[in-house]
C-alpha cells in the first residue's frame, strides 16, 4: 500500500524577478485637476494607462482596453474593479491589501466621493510601484 503524500506548504510569495514593469507613480491632485480641465478626457487615458500598468507589473487583470471600454461604457464598474485588481496585486505579494472592491462606494458619496476614491486608487498604486 502507498504511503500518502505529504501536504506541501503554500507557495511563497512572488519574488521581485516575477514581477513586470512597474507602473508610473502619479499625485493624485494632478489626476483629478487634469481630469476637470479636460472633462473628463483624462481620467478615461489615467483608466486605460493603470489599467494595463497593473496588468503589465502583475500578468493578471483585464488590461488596457477592456478597462477603457468599461470606463466608457459602464463606469460604475471600474469603481470597483480597478481597486480590486489593486488589492489582489498586493495579496499576492504577501501584503496587506490597501484598497479592495469595497473602495468603490466611496464614489456613491455625493460630491467628494469621487475625489477620495482617486486618491485612495492612485496612492495605493504609487506605494506598489514606488
Amino acid at each position: 500500500m502507498a504511503e500518502p503524500l505529504p501536504a506541501s506548504p503554500p507557495p511563497p510569495p512572488a519574488s521581485a524577478s516575477a514581477w513586470g514593469p512597474k507602473g508610473k507613480v502619479r499625485e493624485p491632485v494632478v489626476v483629478i485637476l487634469l481630469s476637470i480641465v479636460t472633462l473628463g478626457i483624462y481620467f478615461l487615458v489615467w483608466s486605460y494607462n493603470v489599467f494595463q500598468e497593473n496588468k503589465d507589473f502583475s500578468n493578471e487583470g483585464v488590461g488596457g482596453v477592456v478597462g477603457l471600454v468599461f470606463a466608457i461604457l459602464l463606469g460604475i464598474v471600474n469603481w470597483f474593479l480597478l481597486p480590486a485588481e489593486i488589492g489582489n496585486i498586493y495579496a499576492r505579494m504577501g501584503r496587506q491589501k490597501p484598497v479592495s472592491g469595497v473602495t468603490g462606494f466611496w464614489n456613491l458619496i455625493p460630491l467628494v466621493g469621487w475625489f477620495i476614491w482617486v486618491v485612495k486608487v492612485q496612492n495605493a498604486m504609487n506605494h506598489l510601484y514606488e
